[in-house]
């Protein structure tokens, strides 16, 4: 009899077991279960909110029709090739993830310069409208000038005013195999092409209704014709700003690494104020002659925002930073001013950089009046214009 009682009691012990064990198994089903719907909830939420930003940025230009108006002339994808000599590689001026510029030549004689969209797929089409749209309806010195287009099956070609020196990249940092002869860029031009680059986003900002966020504003595409005069270019990843003020846009985070304000790579949200931390970063390049990220650099000094930023507004410690190719021919009330604007620029807080105006109106007294007699890679520490109290004083004025 207790033999017997002892299997009972076993066999409800093991059943006892059964059943937790069961229960545990089926508890954590049920949260694995949970746990996988709300991954896949979540999940779908990001894609719809990524799907709603994709549609916004496709529907912004969704109804552009590339036509022969504004001024724009249509060329036929043969006359181009003419014009290239065949899209000869003795004519590439230039190359970048949208394909390769060709220098050429059209039948009324003009030289122009040939961007040949290689980017195959839906984004290479949408920067390709882009710029159609907004160039055709843009003008300003300041801005590269569109001239025309071609748009013959699937090759997508834009042709522009030709630009005999280039961009300012590669007069800051030459390298061996450039297109063109680089100069030795004096104090004196580099201010007047910092003015008339911050005249070309002032215009974008402060005259477009609503506003044009260029999105990619840096060095290489700010382009010199033959007497170093600078035009903003490259407007594939523009993007029509808030009309609101202090307002913003949603969208992808696209630029170059180094430019990006730190809130845009953050957030995705974009203003105006993208732009004016990305001209900022060029006017350090100016100053400095150095790169915006050079990892081979000592440690610390990698980032150029993050290096220069401390040194920009003490008047002993600024003069460190410049650029040696200036060989200390410059003036350094100049010099303070411009680092101090520079430091307004590449603020953190987006709300603390200044307006693209406010830039410009404090760079207008530093640039000479006479331009006609500045003289690219001469040097000359004399200035004509004289600067004022407040624009001697090392704190920022914009």
């Amino acid at each position: 009899m207790e033999t017997d009682d002892g299997y009972k009691r076993k066999a409800e012990i093991a059943l006892l077991v059964i059943v937790v064990l069961a229960s545990l198994a089926v508890v954590a089903l049920l949260v694995a279960l949970s746990y996988y719907c709300y991954i896949r909830n979540k999940v779908a939420h990001r894609r719809k909110n990524q799907k709603s930003v994709d549609h916004n940025e496709k529907s912004e230009f969704a109804n552009l029709q590339i036509v022969a108006e504004k001024g724009l002339q249509v060329f036929t994808f043969k006359q181009l090739h003419s014009a290239t000599g065949g899209f000869s590689k003795s004519n590439v001026i230039g190359h970048g993830g949208f394909g390769y510029v060709y220098r050429g030549v059209i039948n009324d004689g003009r030289k122009v310069a040939i961007k040949f969209m290689d980017q195959a797929g839906k984004q290479g089409e949408e920067e390709f409208k882009v710029e159609v749209e907004l160039l055709s309806q843009l003008r300003s010195p300041y801005l590269l000038a569109l001239l025309g287009y071609c748009s013959d099956s699937n090759h997508k070609l834009l042709v522009y005013d030709f630009m005999a020196n280039g961009g300012l990249q590669e007069h800051l940092y030459p390298v061996s195999n450039s297109n063109v002869m680089p100069m030795k860029l004096d104090w004196e031009t580099r201010l007047r092409i910092a003015l008339e680059a911050a005249k070309g986003l002032e215009y974008l900002h402060e005259d477009v209704s609503p506003p044009v966020i260029h999105r990619d504003f840096k060095s290489s595409n700010i382009l010199l014709d033959k007497k170093f005069h600078a035009k903003v270019s490259d407007f594939g990843l523009a993007k029509i700003g808030s009309d609101k003020a202090g307002g913003h846009v949603s969208t992808r985070v696209l630029g170059t690494q180094g430019y990006v304000a730190p809130e845009y790579a953050l957030t995705g949200h974009l203003t105006t104020k993208s732009d004016v931390y990305s001209y900022g970063v060029v006017l350090l390049e100016l100053l400095t002659g150095r790169v915006p990220v050079d990892m081979k650099r000592p440690p610390g000094e990698g980032v150029l925002v993050s290096w220069a930023l401390p040194l920009l507004t003490d008047r002993e410690k600024v003069v460190t930073i410049m650029d040696p190719a200036l060989e200390g021919q410059y003036s350094m009330k100049e010099v303070v001013q411009v680092a101090a604007i520079a430091a307004m620029c590449v603020q953190p807080e987006a709300d603390y950089r200044p307006l693209m105006a406010d830039v410009v109106q404090s760079l207008v007294p530093l640039v000479k009046t006479h331009r006609s007699t500045s003289k690219v890679g001469s040097c000359s520490s004399q200035h004509a214009n004289r600067l004022s109290p407040a624009q001697d004083s090392v704190g920022p004025s914009v």
